[in-house]
C-alpha cells in the first residue's frame, strides 16, 4: 500500500482519486506542497500537485520516502527536475488534454462569426425576429489556414474538412497522414496568410511564435479574411487586429485569448481557487478595446473549458500514478542532466 498525498485538490476531484486509487494510503488537501508544509508528510511516497506547490531541493530533501512525483498540469517549473533526476524520482506530467474542446471551440467562434450568431441571439430576445443585416456566409468550399498541427490543429482540420473546406496548414514538420488529403496542402507562412479565407491558431507561445501576425505581414493576408486565436495572445500583435479591422484585411476576429491577459502557465488556472482570488478575468476582458466592436467575438479564455477536457487531467494523473504503482511508469518527463 503506497502512501500518497494530493494536494491542491478541488472538491469535484475528490471522489475520483478515492475510487480509482481505493487500495493506497490516500491523504487529500487543498493545501500546497511548500517549505512551511512539509513537514506534516513525512513519510509521504507519492506526491501529486498542481502548479502553485513549490517543490524545490529544500523542500523535496525533507521527503526521505519519497519515490514519485505526479503533477496534475501540462507544465513542470514549479519542480526541481534536477534534484529529483539525482535522487532517482521519476516525474509524470499531463502532456496534453482537451484537443477536441479547444477545437470545437475555434469552430464554434468561426461559426458565430459566419453566421452571425450573437447579434441574431440578441435581436431574437428583443422579440425582433427579422433577418435584414444578419446575412452570413458558408464555411464550405472555404479556405482555412492552420498555424500548427499539434493536438489540437490535427482536430482542426479534420473538423474543417468536414464542413467542406480546404486547408492550407503552416507547421515545421508535416503530417503525413493529413498530406494524404488532396484539398490539405503544407505550405510557408506568406503563402498561407495570402490564401487563406480564414486563419486560426494552434502554436505555444514562444519567442519564436511571438506576434506571428503582426503591423509588418499584415499586408500579406488576403482582404476579408477572419481572424482566429484559441491559443495564446501573444500570438498576434493587437495593433494588427486593430488595423486589419479598419482597412478591411479582416472582415471579423474571433479571440478567446487577448495578449494583454495575465500570464498563465495552465488554462486550469482559470478554474483554480488561487487564479480566481487574484485575478478577475471578466474586468480584464471589458478593459480591452477589442471588446467594443460588433466585427469581433470574444470568450473569455474559456477554450479549454469543458466537463471532459478537465476531467482528461484528472484522469491522465491518476492513471500515472497506478502505471507508476504497477511498474509501468507514463508520462515521465525527461530528466535532463
Amino acid at each position: 500500500m503506497a502512501k500518497i498525498v494530493f494536494f491542491e485538490v478541488e472538491n469535484w476531484e475528490e471522489d475520483y482519486i478515492k475510487n480509482n486509487l481505493s487500495g493506497e494510503d490516500i491523504t487529500l488537501t487543498q493545501e500546497k506542497l511548500t517549505f512551511e508544509t512539509v513537514s506534516k508528510y513525512p513519510d509521504v511516497e507519492i506526491v501529486s500537485t498542481f502548479i502553485y506547490s513549490t517543490l524545490t531541493k529544500e523542500v523535496l530533501e525533507q521527503l526521505p520516502n519519497l519515490k514519485f512525483i505526479a503533477t496534475r498540469s501540462m507544465g513542470f517549473d514549479h519542480i526541481d527536475i534536477g534534484y529529483c533526476k539525482d535522487k532517482n524520482i521519476p516525474v509524470s506530467y499531463v502532456p496534453s488534454y482537451g484537443s477536441h474542446t479547444v477545437a470545437e471551440h475555434a469552430f464554434a467562434i468561426l461559426l458565430a462569426i459566419s453566421r452571425k450568431i450573437v447579434p441574431s441571439v440578441e435581436r431574437a430576445k428583443k422579440g425582433d425576429f427579422s433577418s435584414e443585416g444578419l446575412e452570413g456566409f458558408d464555411l464550405n468550399g472555404k479556405t482555412i489556414g492552420v498555424i500548427g498541427v499539434g493536438h489540437i490543429g490535427r482536430n482542426v482540420v479534420k473538423i474543417a474538412r468536414a464542413f467542406g473546406m480546404n486547408v492550407l496548414v503552416f507547421s515545421h514538420h508535416v503530417d503525413e497522414e493529413l498530406a494524404k488529403d488532396p484539398q490539405i496542402k503544407f505550405v510557408d507562412l506568406d503563402t498561407l496568410l495570402a490564401g487563406a479565407d480564414v486563419i486560426t491558431l494552434h502554436v505555444p507561445h514562444t519567442p519564436q511564435t511571438e506576434h506571428m501576425i503582426n503591423c509588418e505581414n499584415l499586408g500579406k493576408i488576403k482582404k476579408g479574411a477572419v481572424l482566429i486565436n484559441t491559443a495564446r495572445g501573444a500570438l498576434v500583435e493587437t495593433s494588427a487586429i486593430a488595423e486589419g479591422l479598419e482597412n478591411g484585411t479582416f472582415i471579423a476576429a474571433g479571440l478567446d485569448v487577448l495578449e494583454e491577459e495575465t500570464p498563465l502557465r495552465e488554462e486550469k488556472e482559470l478554474i483554480s481557487r488561487e487564479y480566481l482570488d487574484k485575478i478577475d478575468v471578466k474586468t480584464e476582458l471589458i478593459n480591452h478595446v477589442l471588446l467594443t466592436r460588433d466585427d469581433v467575438v470574444i470568450t473569455p479564455h474559456n477554450a479549454f473549458n469543458s466537463k471532459q477536457a478537465v476531467q482528461e487531467i484528472l484522469e491522465t494523473s491518476v492513471a500515472n500514478i497506478k502505471n507508476y504503482i504497477n511498474n509501468s511508469p507514463s508520462n515521465l518527463v525527461e530528466q535532463k542532466s
